[in-house]
């Protein structure tokens, strides 16, 4: 096999490559004249014959680096593994510690230390197909001085379904940098789901959409009175998405379009804050679960604003519970043998569905009502010290025309109790239109 093998569209028809014929003209400012260069890259790593690696390495600043603004950063891969390299991220790490050990390694092995968890700062993010990265004149990503740790994170995704061995690889992002410091600090937030199976897309789907929420529990504490001015952003999704749109909502109606593409593809990536994916899954015969993996799915907005605030990801997924008791109900509706014990993990649950109108509707009903946890996160992996309790239980109020809510809301009962008295009443209510409802 050769990387010409690779097909990064994975299991489209024969003959067809999806390309991008237009991309928008964006002005590129100018650079400043004491520009200085700093490349980050794994050192001659050999890419593990596995289909999906996450690979870390440890890296620091020069000791007394000053504060400098990041100004322009572009990828650097490696010749002949462009198939390989799916996306990479440079991380400072927090400054609560004082130092971090060095590792060069997969970043879900045991062996990789538990502190380089915490080191979550975004400073450079690229995926496949991006171009490089410019920030407007009046901003600059701050990196260096005091309060502000030397030790750096790059995280290389690299995926290899043809499982090659002996492929070396030093591909890295190259920062661009100045000492002359812009008039703002640029901040990088991350919005959409959290990484988790929960969020998880039925095989056999044309249109199937999950979002993610940042909501006002969260800006109203990290954001600062005046606001913030986002500039940028950058979505990500893996093989299935077809559609990103991030929107912002205010007193409960639709506000503005954040960013969008509804004609997404996962290689060409570039108040309540709500990210929405659209996935494809006509091609799979299994459940596709959220997670890392190449074949699992992501929902990301890369939002790049100033001024920066402490917020570093802002994202939702639904109460693991409400999950359980959807596994519960097929068992009992469809007379499946679907292993709800405790110890059994998402994917094995979601494996075990036989998928039809029933449960793929009231899969979408979930998703679309159940209560939701957020997590809105600090640089450091800490929380903002708000109660959990808090982002839990937050019923959404739904605009008129959607059908989901009230099919939740029969669904619901079905789920406390052991009668099946409202069965018919959902089935007409999941193929209705219904009015607006609020849980």
């Amino acid at each position: 096999p050769s990387l010409q093998a690779i097909n990064v569209s994975a299991l489209l028809q024969k003959g067809l490559q999806r390309v991008q014929l237009l991309k928008p003209k964006i002005r590129v400012p100018p650079l400043p004249g004491d520009l200085k260069t700093m490349e980050i890259r794994v050192p001659d790593v050999t890419i593990p014959h596995q289909e999906t690696t996450y690979w870390c390495y440890m890296t620091e600043l020069p000791d007394g680096f000053e504060k400098h603004h990041i100004v322009m950063y572009e990828p650097v891969v490696t010749g002949g593994n462009e198939a390989l390299v799916h996306h990479m991220e440079v991380f400072q790490c927090s400054p609560h510690f004082p130092a971090f050990p060095h590792y060069s390694g997969p970043c879900h092995s045991k062996m990789k230390p538990q502190r380089l968890d915490f080191c979550r700062h975004v400073l450079a993010a690229w995926a496949m197909g991006a171009q490089a990265f410019y920030y407007p004149e009046d901003a600059g990503l701050a990196f260096g001085g005091p309060g502000s740790s030397k030790y750096l994170r790059l995280e290389v995704h690299y995926h290899n379904p043809l499982q090659f061995e002996g492929r070396h690889d030093s591909s890295g992002i190259r920062l661009h940098y100045t000492a002359s410091l812009r008039q703002n600090d640029a901040g990088i937030m991350e919005l959409g789901l959290v990484y988790t199976p929960v969020m998880a897309i039925p095989p056999g789907e044309s249109h199937f959409s999950l979002t993610g929420y940042c909501l006002d529990k969260c800006t109203q504490l990290a954001l600062p009175p005046a606001g913030i001015h986002i500039f940028a952003s950058q979505l990500h999704t893996h093989l299935a998405g077809r559609s990103v749109v991030t929107t912002l909502s205010r007193e409960g109606k639709d506000w503005e379009i954040v960013n969008q593409d509804r004609h997404y593809s996962p290689h060409f990536q570039g108040d309540v804050l709500r990210t929405t994916c659209v996935y494809n899954t006509e091609d799979r015969n299994e459940t596709t679960v959220g997670g890392f993996g190449i074949m699992e799915e992501m929902c990301v907005n890369y939002v790049h604003y100033y001024p920066q605030t402490e917020l570093e990801l802002c994202k939702s997924a639904i109460d693991p519970g409400y999950l359980h008791r959807y596994f519960q109900l097929l068992d009992r509706f469809n007379d499946e043998d679907i292993c709800t014990c405790p110890g059994a993990s998402v994917p094995r649950q979601f494996s075990s569905i036989s998928w039809n109108l029933f449960s793929r509707e009231v899969l979408r009903a979930l998703y679309g009502s159940a209560p939701i946890s957020m997590h809105c996160n600090k640089s450091s992996a800490r929380r903002f010290p708000v109660g959990r309790a808090l982002w839990e239980n937050s019923g959404q109020t739904w605009l008129e025309g959607s059908a989901v809510p009230l099919a939740w809301g029969l669904i619901w009962p079905l789920m406390e109790e052991p009668g099946w008295t409202l069965l018919t009443g959902l089935v007409w209510a999941l193929n209705c239109p219904c009015s607006a409802h609020k849980l």
